[in-house]
């Protein structure tokens, strides 16, 4: 038994699989960038990618199930030369489409098409920005990155994005170190107030992620010798009232090879959805999926941790 399930054991709480709301497809862990807390482990020089064979099997299944919401991550999963694909397919099938961008790519020769693309189909940007001055960012994503994302988020803002909710901007906060993310709402001031004042950049929200221990992070810790104390930090900061909104309750993970897990941070860890063997997207209809046992971990902590954390920020 993981400190996770003991600590919900000893609260007497359950957690299962409920109706479906998101399909997070991981597309490849090929990335523009290397930064130190990704949980993916994504890189430039990482060559793990879709196939035409699963993404035409993936598309199938969206428009015969039309997820509500068809969350489209990597890596940079604008990389994927099936990405423009999904998304069309998506927003033909009435799915809301999110797109977990780095903004940075945004920038990269080549991708000049990418903005335009995304505000045509009202796709959903979610953005990493760890912070909203220079130094923080460097240190977490390296050189140049800050001034990239800046003049991505300018020209965001100049296709309409972040103006209202036709064309959503959401922008991610990591902690820099082992830390619990602050507050959302306030943290969300600070943010847009920086960057208006600053940079003249406006967007709709703030979801603030504490950082997973697994992949790069966990090798941080474990190289300063902090494993051990942040998860006590994780442990000790148990928020029951986070668990009722865990993503694994309504969002389904998909790996690259269309094989299936709880979530993306379960996913890095190989921890796969199984019924007497391993299952694939094309193995299971939604209908089929709530009361289904969530595979948990010590890391799991981190998502019921303060305030709570997920792909969509804050739970409680």
């Amino acid at each position: 038994m993981n400190r996770f399930e003991k600590i919900l054991m000893d609260r007497d709480i359950s957690i299962e699989r409920g109706v479906l709301q998101v399909l997070q497809i991981n597309v490849g862990r090929k990335c523009n960038q290397a930064c130190r807390h990704c949980h993916v482990d994504a890189a430039p020089w990482r060559t793990e990618t879709m196939n035409k064979e699963t993404a035409g099997k993936i598309g199938v299944w969206i428009k015969k199930y039309k997820p509500k919401i068809v969350d489209i991550t990597g890596g940079a999963p604008e990389l994927s030369e099936h990405f423009r694909e999904l998304v069309e397919l998506s927003r033909s099938a009435g799915c809301h489409v999110i797109d977990r961008n780095n903004l940075t790519i945004i920038e990269e020769s080549g991708f000049e098409w990418l903005a335009e693309f995304l505000a045509e189909h009202e796709v959903e940007i979610i953005a990493s920005l760890p912070c909203y001055s220079s130094k923080n960012v460097t240190r977490q994503r390296g050189n140049g990155v800050f001034e990239k994302s800046i003049n991505a988020l300018r020209h965001l803002n100049d296709l309409g994005y972040g103006h209202g909710e036709d064309l959503l901007l959401n922008l991610v906060y990591n902690p820099l170190d082992a830390s619990l993310p602050p507050p959302q709402e306030e943290l969300e001031v600070e943010y847009k107030n920086a960057l208006s004042r600053d940079f003249g950049i406006t967007f709709n929200h703030l979801y603030t992620i504490t950082n997973q221990p697994i992949a790069r992070f966990a090798e941080d810790l474990r190289a300063q010798r902090k494993w051990d104390a942040y998860i006590d930090l994780l442990a000790a900061s148990f928020n029951p009232l986070a668990t009722d909104n865990l993503m694994c309750r309504n969002t389904l993970s998909v790996g690259y090879r269309g094989e299936l897990y709880d979530c993306d941070f379960n996913q890095m860890l190989n921890l796969q959805l199984e019924n007497e063997r391993m299952l694939n997207l094309w193995d299971v209809s939604p209908e089929n999926l709530p009361g289904h046992k969530i595979q948990t971990g010590d890391h799991c902590l981190a998502c019921a941790a303060g305030n709570g954390s997920s792909c969509g920020g804050a739970l409680a």
